[in-house]
């Protein structure tokens, strides 16, 4: 029996994850977005997946270029990731963050946890989104805390001990 999208939200909201916005490059093309549907696949050799909307001009620019990067947010980071969760100047994003080119050419977050840049192995449809697997070309990692979201909001990590 189908659920409805409302309570799927809900349920995905229980779910705690770091925040990373993807961005891509082909050619002059550059874009990204925010997503949370990333994960890491093989160690060996060094895969991850990310997934991205069809209707999405970051989706077209993936298929187009072949290439990603993950950038892992820093918890100081909330309002990039609303940038680029954002409908509103789409086009305009990448002008409003402070970046810098990687070595696949894609655009990396300066000052992101993390960055993984991807090089396109694979590519699959399901429903409204492609899930794109990408073969890890190089990483850019700094000593931040995470920027996390839980229940709709953006959390801190705390050491209880």
């Amino acid at each position: 029996m189908p659920i409805d999208n409302e309570s799927f939200r809900d349920v995905l909201r229980s779910w705690a994850s770091g925040v990373t916005v993807v961005t891509t490059r082909a050619g002059d093309k550059m874009h990204g977005m925010t997503v949370s549907a990333f994960s890491s696949v093989s160690l060996d050799p060094p895969l991850v997946l990310v997934c991205a909307n069809q209707s999405s001009t970051t989706h077209g620019v993936i298929e187009e270029g072949g290439l990603f990067t993950v950038n892992i947010l820093a918890a100081h980071q909330a309002d990039i990731s609303d940038v680029f969760a954002s409908s509103k100047n789409e086009d305009l994003r990448l002008e409003s963050v402070s970046w810098s080119e990687g070595e696949t050419g894609t655009p990396l977050i300066d000052e992101a946890l993390a960055c993984l840049e991807c090089k396109v192995t694979s590519a699959h449809q399901e429903g409204s989104h492609t899930i794109y697997v990408g073969q890890v070309a190089a990483v850019h990692t700094t000593d931040a805390e995470p920027l996390l979201y839980y229940q709709g909001g953006y959390r801190a990590l705390h050491d209880e001990g």
